[in-house]
């Protein structure tokens, strides 16, 4: 599963091109299609940024929520969600190396290195415990524990409960290599990149003031 917000769909589209190296898709969560399915029903407002009322916050992108959807909509196995302003550099089945059937989801557990402030293209950098842990997740949808995850949490729950996994016991919640989710221009890069992460932002975004993955991901969409 990969996040889709139309403001970002030149970001979605050149991920997916990288996917498509390596035989794979991404199934978009857009949130207009999940909204009319009656899966996501959470009351917004959107004047300029979208607004989450349950969580009384903004929302960067419209996919802030719908992520957690993922075990739902996968029901069984493991299932990966990750953020749309991604480049893949190698092939993400990867990560299944470090699949681990002990735990619900396993994702980078990043330091809180954001600064109150903007991002991407001027939303407001709402700071959250566990901030970026749910950009990249390995849900394994088989375990018991995200069957208390319920469609009536995602819609009426803050976003800050869902992105700090409440659902979760801490020992529920296990590791991947920080390889898999690099923050670029906010974390060192680790040796061997399989995803970057461009959560400031990238090229795709009119007016871009640029970063130091910038180039890199363009070579990236060629071909």
């Amino acid at each position: 599963m990969m996040g889709f917000d139309e403001r970002e769909r030149l970001a979605f589209e050149m991920a997916q091109r990288m996917l498509r190296r390596y035989d794979l898709e991404a199934t978009p969560l857009e949130i207009e299609r999940l909204a009319a399915s009656g899966l996501l029903r959470r009351p917004v407002d959107r004047r300029g940024q979208l607004y989450d009322l349950p969580s009384n916050a903004p929302c960067a992108t419209d996919f802030a929520i719908s992520r957690f959807l993922t075990p739902i909509l996968a029901q069984t196995g493991y299932a990966l969600f990750v953020d749309c302003d991604v480049a893949f550099l190698t092939d993400p089945r990867e990560m299944l190396r470090e699949a681990d059937s002990r735990f619900a989801v396993q994702v980078v557990k990043h330091k809180n290195g954001h600064k109150a402030g903007t991002k991407m293209d001027g939303q407001v950098q709402t700071l959250y415990p566990r901030k970026n842990w749910s950009s990249v997740m390995l849900f394994n949808c088989d375990h018991p524990a995200n069957r208390r995850l319920t469609l009536a949490d995602i819609n009426e729950r803050p976003g800050r409960d869902l992105h700090a996994f409440y659902w979760l016991a801490d020992s529920e919640i296990g590791d991947l290599s920080p390889r898999f989710n690099w923050l670029v221009d906010i974390a060192p890069r680790p040796e061997n990149v399989a995803i970057a992460h461009m959560s400031l932002g990238g090229p795709w975004f009119a007016g871009w003031s640029g970063g130091s993955f910038d180039d890199e991901w363009r070579e990236l969409c060629k071909g």
